[in-house]
């Protein structure tokens, strides 16, 4: 492909909406636009990049043993009422109404329209097991769309699913799916960790997320440095090893606090550690108030409390609760007398003579036994995970590597089976529900965490297996008939030969064309040019510094060729 005849409008200069380093680089490379927020054109540089990590994935998922098909991206919402999320998503879901005055969506994800294409074909345990993926648009109507192609409204995911009739059965679907994603990842280059991970809207029992470990990543994961535990920090359990404190403490009392609404405000007032005070935080769950109670040097897993409550919603506790339950301003809640239901983490167990807020303004109470003075209704893990907590597998170091999500993979069990009435009969004629799983990557998402993960301060370092092309063909000083002449020989060889190239063959200064190049990140650049010519060579640079030499004229496509099998 010449350069002159496509469309690769580069920039000099980052555009100021860029935030991470994806963004910034795939609009300066001209690989993407944006059209509105969360929303974004693929320019051709960018689709062929988008074309060759689809292609990955489909080798992969193919080699799985998984079938491709398509479905629609309208989706009815008779299907999504069925199973409840209608109104469940909440507004990341976005509907509309036909002319008909029916209820529509566009799909986020396609457990609904698959679980229903599914149920109204398989009758049989023999026709079991069912593993079907898709690479589709989606759309998700995300509150703050930030950082280009990480964390859009609109993008490219590859959705795949498994129906089957047992347990075992669906945890092979779901280790196939494991294994697929860990070579779909090592293909494209990327340090990554699978990591337990919450359900969230989707659901069921268990879930994977595949992280790209990146300065720049905007998760959190927990990782032990001893063995191969790694979770999300929504999820990482925390083990506390202590035992329950037996020892009470001088009654309680109420002390002036004037102004001192945080944590680090009290303990400086009240000189003590931040460890010693106790923060009450209070949420609405499902539309009911409930308090939870951490040490003031923690900070409070909300997912943590959503499953331990088995909740639907859970939100921090406005302004206006708060006051309406404690009586008093933000900051001065506290758990005595509090009529909730009060749940502490386990930690809080191994000691008294605690500091908490005292439902007044301005004041707090000293001296609190957590087992004298306050109904908690339970002790449980409700925490974040620190550094300074023991992995919960080994009991080794943890460390907290920041992440990019590119995948994840769920064991749904039957949630929609059951909700949408997804059944078989066995070899005894018995009606079962199947068991299902899904499986996603953000195939967009993946091309910009490449991209996050190689790159250097002059552009994307494209991996073979995704490089928009395999040689960037460099004709400097492109007006000279020398150059030319060679420039047009070696581009219409290579091609002969199967190679991809890009063909810089404008009039422009060598600067501008290394640029460029520099942006469009293409493994091995050619560089033919004047005095190359005149010594009877060509320059061979890889675009990841690896190595720069030359070649001579006469064995420049020979030498290209064992250049790109290395």
């Amino acid at each position: 492909m010449r350069f002159s005849s496509t469309y690769i409008p580069t920039l000099k200069e980052s555009p100021s909406e860029a935030e991470v380093v994806s963004h910034k680089l795939l609009l300066r490379a001209g690989m993407v636009r944006k059209l509105t927020s969360g929303v974004y054109i693929y320019l051709p540089l960018g689709l062929k990049a988008l074309e060759n990590v689809q292609r990955v994935v489909r080798e992969e998922m193919d080699a799985a043993g998984f079938s491709e098909l398509l479905m629609p991206m309208v989706i009815p919402g008779d299907l999504w009422k069925e199973t409840g999320r209608w109104e469940y998503y909440g507004k990341e879901l976005l509907r509309f109404k036909d002319r008909n005055d029916r209820d529509y969506c566009l799909g986020p994800t396609h457990e609904e329209v698959i679980t229903d294409l599914v149920r109204g074909e398989v009758r049989s345990y023999r026709q079991l097991p069912v593993r079907l993926y898709q690479i589709q648009t989606k759309f998700r109507d995300e509150i703050r769309p930030r950082f280009g192609l990480m964390r859009g409204r609109e993008f490219v995911m590859k959705d795949a699913y498994s129906f089957d009739s047992s347990d075992a059965g669906a945890d092979e679907s779901y280790k196939l799916m494991y294994d697929a994603y860990c070579r779909i990842f090592k293909r494209l280059g990327l340090r990554f960790r699978a990591v337990e991970a919450d359900t969230g809207s989707i659901g069921g029992n268990f879930s994977h997320e595949f992280m790209v470990l990146a300065d720049t990543g905007e998760d959190t994961i927990a990782a032990c440095t001893e063995c191969s535990y790694a979770a999300n920090v929504e999820r990482a359990e925390v083990v506390w090893n202590g035992t329950p404190c037996t020892e009470t403490c001088a009654p309680y009392e109420k002390v002036a606090t004037p102004a001192a609404h945080t944590v680090e405000e009290v303990s400086a007032m009240l000189k003590v550690a931040p460890s010693q005070v106790v923060k009450t935080m209070l949420f609405v769950v499902d539309g009911k108030t409930v308090a939870v109670l951490v040490r003031g040097d923690r900070e409070v897993n909300d997912i943590k409390l959503k499953n331990l409550l088995n909740a639907t919603t859970v939100e921090l506790a406005p302004a206006a609760v708060v006051e309406k339950v404690t009586a008093a301003p933000l900051g001065f809640a506290g758990p005595v007398g509090l009529d909730v239901p009060i749940y502490a983490d386990l930690e809080l167990q191994g000691a008294t003579d605690y500091v908490v807020g005292a439902n007044a303004a301005d004041a707090h109470l000293v001296h609190v036994d957590l087992r004298r003075d306050v109904k908690v209704t339970a002790y449980a893990d409700l925490r974040c995970i620190t550094l300074s907590d023991p992995c919960p597998r080994c009991g080794g170091a943890i460390e907290l590597p920041k992440g990019i999500e590119v995948g994840h993979i769920f064991k749904l069990g039957t949630k929609y089976s059951d909700a949408m009435h997804a059944v078989y009969l066995d070899e005894n004629g018995k009606e079962n529900v199947m068991i299902m799983g899904c499986y996603g990557i953000g195939v967009g998402r993946l091309a910009a965490a490449v991209c996050e993960a190689h790159h250097d301060d002059y552009g994307p370092i494209w991996p073979k297996a995704i490089a928009p092309w395999q040689v960037h063909l460099c004709a400097v000083r492109a007006d000279n008939e020398e150059v030319r002449a060679f420039a047009d020989t070696l581009y219409n060889t290579l091609q002969e030969k199967g190679v991809e190239v890009i063909y810089d063959d404008r009039s422009v200064s060598a600067g501008v064309m290394f640029s460029d190049a520099d942006l469009l990140g293409v493994p091995l650049r050619v560089i033919v040019s004047p005095r190359n010519l005149k010594n009877g060579v060509v320059e061979l640079t890889a675009r990841d510094k690896s190595f720069s030499e030359t070649a001579p004229t006469a064995e420049a496509a020979d030498t290209i060729l064992a250049k790109l099998a290395e």
